[in-house]
């Protein structure tokens, strides 16, 4: 399978994202719609940007009990993205909930990933928010395993922890990873990132990039640059 680069489409309505995405000429993009975008204009934002030819990643990070996210993963499903998530800290039976709900009578699904840690969580917010006391390298590879115990495509984990759960859970396990800025550009609210170019040399298999392109002054152009040190 091969790397690429999804872009975060963390816009407030469906003009802003429109106006973005009506720059890329050439190459579309694989992008990501979290919360705030799908809260605000629903699914038929999925299937506009789908239907001009995007891949999708539909960041909705779902976490309840099973059977309601077995519900929620069969009307996702309908969707046609590409891929699609939620929280390992739900449990092994969720996670088998949950692909229950998103494979189709044919057979087919979407990729369906697990967060293991947000990248914005270190080990003092997992120590003393969550009262997690192991190593968060640890916590991370224990929830990417029962992932794959419950039969997931892969995680969303910090690109420094890609090389590390393709160890653990084989090379075919995916990598899905945040945290990535240029070496140049500001790291923001992000606690533990890396290059694309790094990312790339650790064994990440996507990398979800926002601001670095989403707010450059010339949004192709970063993100060509980001193809290229990653992909290339």
């Amino acid at each position: 399978m091969g790397k690429d680069v999804i872009v975060a489409l963390d816009f407030a309505n469906a003009d802003q994202v429109f106006g973005f995405l009506d720059k890329f000429t050439g190459r579309k993009p694989f992008v990501k719609i979290g919360m705030e975008l799908f809260y605000a204009e629903g699914p038929a934002i999925v299937r506009e940007i789908k239907r001009r030819g995007h891949k999708i990643f539909l960041d909705l990070k779902l976490h309840d009990i099973p059977n309601t996210v077995k519900k929620a993963m069969s009307v996702l499903s309908n969707l046609d993205v590409d891929i699609t998530n939620l929280h390992a800290a739900g449990t092994v039976r969720m996670m088998e909930a949950a692909i229950e709900g998103l494979t189709r009578p044919d057979g087919t699904r979407p990729l369906l990933i697990a967060v293991t840690q947000l990248t914005s969580t270190d080990q003092e917010a997992m120590e003393n928010d969550l009262l997690i006391k192991e190593p968060i390298d640890q916590v991370v590879m224990h929830y990417a395993a029962n992932a794959k115990k419950a039969g997931l495509d892969g995680v969303v984990c910090s690109p420094l922890e890609a090389g590390k759960v393709h160890a653990t859970c084989g090379a075919d396990f995916l990598t899905i990873t945040p945290g990535v800025r240029f070496a140049d550009g500001d790291i923001g609210d992000q606690k533990r990132v890396m290059t694309p170019a790094a990312a790339k040399e650790i064994g990440s298999d996507y990398i979800v990039v926002g601001r670095p392109i989403t707010a450059a002054v010339d949004p192709v152009a970063a993100y060509e640059r980001c193809v290229a040190d990653f992909c290339d």
